[in-house]
């Protein structure tokens, strides 16, 4: 899969001599008004809804799915992972058991549904809520701007330039030969000198009128050379005399010679404040001169894996379940641009919860599970108990609805992930994607969409997350799409946007990119 451009925002040439703050600033400014410094609150509960907005499914069926990623029929029985009943396998519109209700809607032709039922929640609209993620770091930015980091260039891979690179020398640096050949004086033919040039050699006499020399690619030009003759361009004869081929070939001269400077000279501005260093990146640096980058600090990550149930070796037993989020979130969020700082497991525990998040030090907690209204979820009681402001608690998206985004402290948020695989990932890309991007001032992806193969049935209110594969110039639905499952992310290139009420075949929608499937985010998934 190709990678996206991506926005910078106002034209690179007003990055000159930005600082750290002003750099975040221009990198994730959309052109339109700049949002409030308050940032957004969660929307408005329900009537009847629980007032700390934990209107949840208990733990364990977070997204409705329970650990099987099943859902329920109308006559309330449990349907073996959301199959459709016919060939075994698993429709690409599978739904969770939330949807259940969803028969009274009417069917369009194509059967998608398309009824719009009322919202029975006070979660945040899934766009809203990446745009408050984004806000929360822009403001978090703006009352404490990272200084910038000197990192070599073998660790800068991912970062983001603080400052404008500048040629600190000509390039090249001096005149080049652009190709493996003879370095050639006047017209010819040429008596050949037994010396040759090679790249990184010096100290070679000028040639003198009718003088050719055997020269490499990269290596320095003589004085007084006229042009390259490319090897096969050229032929000696039994007297050591070189001559073009054809012998009426013109000898243009600086043909195929690079001159000093073409590139740029030095002090010259290479790129802006707000560049995504990549492998490019680093080689165009290390040509320029450089050792060293000044760079915008990878926002810094703790890890908490909550729950009694999870099993870190061996097969599930007893009702243990292996844990699946330790191992994947980590190298997730490092390919987000954090900087993971420790990733911890901690039971059911309220004390050693509220001890994990008020000891942090790092500017981002992400938690998993917890996130609804169980007897041993206690992330909610801990934010009210540390006095967290919520910005986002419950999204309408499936899976992932019970996530949430709170400050913590000063430019300090926490993420909470619901327990479930899939459910986890739609956080990670709802909340931590747009909060870690912006704080390690990455330019935003441009969006884009690309045709559905398939129908992809759609919750009555709810955006969907659907990983599908690309074929072609099309988005097929992957089938094993249940909140517990990892088995079709696991080979998806990005995942669909599915907008309530599902997409008919050939309907354009919006694809999410995976972070391994774009350039320049640290991590090699091969």
């Amino acid at each position: 899969m190709t990678a996206h451009g991506t926005s910078t925002g106002r034209d690179a040439e007003d990055a000159e001599g930005l600082d750290v703050e002003e750099v975040l600033a221009l990198v994730n400014d959309d052109r339109g008004p700049r949002p409030a410094d308050r940032l957004p609150g969660p929307a408005a509960p329900a009537a009847g809804a629980d007032p700390a907005g934990r209107g949840h499914a208990p733990r364990g069926d977070h997204e409705t799915g329970g650990d099987h990623g099943g859902h329920r029929t109308d006559d309330g029985h449990e349907s073996p992972g959301g199959r459709d009943g016919r060939d075994g396998r698993e429709s690409p519109g599978g739904r969770e058991n939330h949807d259940a209700h969803d028969a009274h809607h009417a069917q369009d032709p194509h059967g998608a549904h398309r009824g719009r039922g009322p919202r029975t929640h006070g979660a945040t609209p899934w766009p809203g809520a990446r745009e408050i993620a984004a806000s929360a770091a822009r403001a978090a930015v703006r009352s404490s701007p990272p200084p910038p980091v000197s990192v070599p260039l073998d660790g800068a891979l991912g970062l983001t330039l603080a400052e404008p690179l500048t040629a600190l020398t000509d390039l090249p640096s001096f005149d080049t030969s652009a190709m493996d050949g003879w370095a050639v004086a006047g017209p010819g033919p040429w008596d050949v000198r037994e010396d040759g040039v090679l790249a990184g050699h010096t100290g070679h006499r000028p040639l003198g009128d009718g003088e050719a020399v055997r020269i490499a690619t990269g290596a320095r030009i003589p004085e007084d050379t006229t042009a390259v003759l490319r090897t096969e361009h050229g032929r000696t004869d039994g007297r050591g005399r070189l001559h073009a081929v054809p012998r009426d070939r013109a000898i243009v001269p600086g043909q195929d010679i690079r001159p000093r400077g073409q590139e740029c000279r030095s002090g010259d501005r290479l790129l802006p404040a707000g560049t995504l260093v990549t492998p490019a990146v680093l080689g165009l640096a290390a040509a320029a001169g450089y050792d060293r980058l000044r760079a915008v600090p990878r926002p810094r990550v703790d890890v908490l894996v909550l729950g009694d149930e999870l099993l870190t070796e061996g097969l599930p037993h007893d009702g243990l379940i292996r844990d699946a989020l330790g191992p994947m979130l980590p190298p997730w969020l490092r390919a987000l641009g954090a900087d993971v700082t420790s990733v911890r497991r901690i039971g059911d525990d309220a004390e050693a919860l509220h001890t994990a998040v008020t000891t942090s030090a790092a500017d981002v907690v992400v938690t998993t599970g917890g996130t609804a209204a169980g007897p041993v979820d206690h992330l909610h009681p801990t934010l009210r108990r540390i006095g967290a402001e919520l910005l986002v608690d419950g999204v309408e998206v499936r899976p992932g609805h019970p996530m949430l985004l709170a400050r913590i402290g000063e430019g300090r948020h926490l993420v909470g992930l619901p327990g479930n695989p899939l459910a986890a990932v739609s956080g990670l890309l709802t909340l931590a994607e747009p909060l870690l991007r912006t704080l390690a001032a990455r330019p935003a992806p441009e969006p884009y969409g690309v045709p559905l193969q398939e129908p992809v049935q759609g919750h009555p209110y709810d955006t969907r997350l659907v990983p599908v594969v690309l074929r072609g110039d099309r988005a097929v639905p992957l089938h094993y799409n249940g909140p517990a499952m990892l088995r079709g992310i696991a080979v998806a290139d990005a995942l669909a946007v599915v907008p309530p009420g599902g997409a008919r075949p050939g309907e354009e929608t919006e694809l999410l990119d995976l972070p391994w499937t774009t350039g320049g985010i640290g991590v090699c998934f091969t």
